[in-house]
């Protein structure tokens, strides 16, 4: 699939324009996406994240972690493979196009950021993994370029930037995007994304009924999936943001974060280029 984000002049994120793959399309060359696994008892959450991203077309899809985590995992997919994690990360190999970190990884895992930094895969970094930094921002930011993701609620921001005012959520975005040298995706109502570069848009499309946990885990994963496509960090984030934005949208109350996987198809035929007229689903 070929997404393609559209902007409109106040900078704030329009419906994304989606193509199918072409009809010579295989699952390597839609991608090959990665998460990292939370421990035994606290696995849900990245697996939220790899259910999202391959629901968003990511080729294939691996969740990566120790046995004891994996054998859990295998209890709850099919679709997505597992592959045990070892010291030297050989399992990560030239296929893997995106990578994702942090959703229930817990905060002890700064070494493997660092490890897996170096493979020069583009990262999405959420939860833990910004938290794991708290007391050494800079260690992070050593290794940080803007083919990777930062995605921090208000309080996970404020961990790693200590001295900038959340006041101003746009401008702080912007800052800590310069600072990090990162895409930084500050969550909120109105959701603020900003790259190294310059380059600012804000996510006006989403709902209340999106403040349920593991909401953010399933917005990682979409990212992580466009930018295992391809998709660009600061493309994939900001479509990432109007697609999570519009799953809440179109389900309403009652949502929970295990249920959003059924409404990304929905989401998605509402991007097609060529979109039927009876697709009734808001838009903004």
């Amino acid at each position: 699939m070929g997404f393609t984000l559209n902007l409109a002049e106040d900078r704030t994120i329009a419906r994304p324009t989606l193509v199918p793959p072409p009809s010579d399309a295989h699952k390597y060359s839609r991608g090959h996406a990665m998460v990292w696994s939370g421990p035994p008892l606290r696995t849900g959450a990245s697996r939220l994240a790899a259910q999202a991203a391959l629901a968003v077309g990511a080729g294939l899809v691996t969740i990566i972690g120790d046995r004891a985590a994996l054998a859990e995992q295998a209890a709850h997919v099919s679709a997505i493979m597992l592959r045990e994690a070892d010291d030297k990360l050989a399992c990560i190999d030239r296929r893997v196009t995106a990578l994702a970190i942090g959703p229930g990884a817990g905060v002890g895992i700064a070494d493997i950021v660092c490890a897996l930094q170096k493979r020069e895969i583009p990262m999405v970094l959420d939860a833990d993994a910004i938290t794991a930094f708290a007391g050494d921002p800079a260690r992070l930011f050593e290794h940080l370029c803007a083919n990777d993701v930062m995605t921090p609620h208000a309080g996970e921001f404020a961990r790693l930037f200590l001295d900038i005012d959340l006041a101003d959520r746009a401008a702080a975005a912007y800052t800590a995007a310069q600072r990090s040298g990162a895409v930084v995706l500050l969550k909120g109502p109105h959701t603020h994304i900003a790259a190294p570069d310059g380059r600012v848009a804000v996510n006006r499309h989403a709902s209340p009924w999106l403040a349920t946990a593991g909401s953010g885990d399933v917005l990682t994963g979409l990212i992580c999936g466009l930018m295992a496509q391809g998709i660009s960090a600061f493309d994939a984030a900001c479509m990432g943001a109007w697609l999570h934005g519009d799953i809440g949208v179109r389900a309403g109350p009652g949502l929970t974060a295990d249920k959003m996987m059924d409404h990304i198809p929905l989401v998605l035929r509402g991007c097609l280029h060529d979109a039927s007229a009876d697709d009734t689903g808001p838009r903004t």
